[in-house]
């Protein structure tokens, strides 16, 4: 089943020359877990804006075409509305984290949509364990670490249990141990939970070993789109957009420029077995 249809869809931000993203077309599957990528300025951050209906309703500029959410316009419905079908985590979590403690954090959206209490704790306590946060409930999100606040951020969307989740560079600004959290806890929100993942992410090994489906962007448009072994085989147009390979990927291409291998999209095992199979 579709969950996100995107029809004919540009958008000019008003002063601005250019349209940051035009004639994008795009269908996005119920459990799906899509990765985009491309380089700073492609238009992934923009793209993201208009799954939850921020663009056009929060911005305003030159919008063409139409995104469906599970069938309805984001045109005809605000954000808050979109909210528990489709949920935005930014890259930078404190632009997301206003309330005086990791509990109240987790319960602000809910209590906005006017949930009962005895629901509020429930989905709260749920919200804490998936997240790995339990027993941080009272504290102050700012003395959190980075990929703490991170998953408070991700908690607080959690919490008002959408279908969707749309997460714009959420690693960016992790040290190591932040960034496998955070990863980790998408791939078990996907894997295990069933939610649907948008995912712009620049770790490109993450998104080769756990993304169903990759959209490369350039200029505003979607220039590839298919699975991440489809995509990452064409390694030379990727690195000239500016995009990291994973390692495995820079090995299998060089092999295959020497004529040493036919595909460069292979795993460090499968470019080791391919070479005992030569000897």
């Amino acid at each position: 089943m579709t969950v996100i249809n995107i029809e004919d869809l540009s958008f000019r931000y008003r002063q601005a020359k250019e349209y940051a993203i035009k004639d994008i077309n795009l269908k996005v599957r119920r459990g799906e877990f899509l990765g985009v990528l491309g380089a700073s300025g492609s238009g992934k951050s923009t793209l993201c804006l208009t799954l939850n209906g921020i663009i056009p309703n929060s911005i305003r500029g030159e919008f063409k075409g139409n995104v469906y959410v599970k069938g309805q316009n984001t045109r005809d419905v605000s954000p808050a509305k979109l909210s528990p079908i489709v949920g935005l985590v930014l890259q930078n979590p404190d632009s997301q984290l206003f309330n005086m403690t990791v509990e109240e954090e987790i319960a602000f959206g809910l209590e906005n949509l006017g949930f009962e209490v005895d629901e509020i704790r429930k989905r709260i306590n749920w919200a804490l364990k998936i997240t790995g946060l339990q027993g941080l409930e009272n504290e102050f999100p700012p003395n959190l670490s980075g990929g703490q606040k991170q998953r408070l951020a991700i908690a607080s969307v959690l919490a008002m249990k959408p279908e969707i989740i749309v997460l714009d560079e959420p690693t960016a600004q992790l040290d190591p141990r932040g960034r496998e959290q955070v990863l980790s806890l998408i791939t078990l929100l996907n894997k295990e939970q069933g939610i649907t993942i948008v995912l712009v992410e620049h770790n490109t090994d993450y998104m080769l070993s756990f993304a169903d489906r990759v959209i490369v962007m350039d200029r505003g448009e979607i220039i590839r789109e298919g699975k991440p072994r489809e995509v990452f085989e064409e390694a030379e147009l990727l690195r000239s957009l500016g995009i990291r390979l994973p390692a495995s990927i820079k090995i299998g291409a060089e092999l295959k420029r020497r004529g040493i291998l036919k595909k460069a999209a292979l795993t460090e095992k499968e470019i080791i077995e391919a070479l005992k199979n030569r000897i």
